[in-house]
């Protein structure tokens, strides 16, 4: 299975990415290929809505940044995971960004390959995830039509704890 985790957190040691290398860690011990990207590390510009994807662009956005590098990934992705820290209750802004990019890939159908979904989140507080699950459920399962892998968190001293790390590695593992 060919895995495409996008995480949105700028830390490059934080609780977000330590939860992508221990999922990582448990796809790729069960033979799964496992892509990470950490999109605040790459140059996406915001969605235009100008509509040249749908119209003369036959799918293709008419920015040349590197969300192309991500809709390469994507057409190959079997599974997607959302990874991010959560800001004001949802996704971080970089990996926003990324998603509303998806329109010029995802819309009218999804990647032909692309038939499951995760979620992995951190917070500092268990009540924090109310915008994050909206847009799971519903530009992901409801509006792609995906299958729920599941959305795996972690909050306050669960961050970096060994027995979270551990969910994420057995999840990792799990995916069939």
């Amino acid at each position: 299975m060919n895995i495409l985790v996008l995480n949105g957190s700028p830390r490059p040691g934080g609780n977000t990415k330590q939860m992508v290398a221990a999922f990582r860690e448990g796809a790729q011990s069960v033979g799964h290929t496992v892509e990470a990207v950490d999109v605040c590390k790459k140059q996406v510009g915001g969605c235009q809505a100008c509509e040249y994807c749908h119209t003369r662009g036959n799918g293709q956005c008419i920015q040349k940044d590197d969300m192309q590098q991500i809709y390469d990934l994507l057409k190959q992705a079997d599974t997607l995971v959302l990874a991010s820290p959560i800001y004001y209750h949802g996704l971080s802004g970089q990996l926003k960004c990324v998603i509303d990019r998806f329109y010029a890939v995802a819309y009218p159908q999804k990647p032909p390959r692309l038939s499951k979904v995760a979620m992995i989140l951190s917070s500092g507080d268990a009540e924090m995830y109310e915008g994050a699950l909206f847009s799971f459920q519903g530009d992901f399962l409801d509006y792609l039509g995906l299958e729920n892998m599941g959305v795996y968190t972690a909050h306050g001293s669960e961050n970096g704890s060994p027995t979270k790390l551990e969910e994420l590695r057995a999840f990792g593992a799990s995916l069939k």
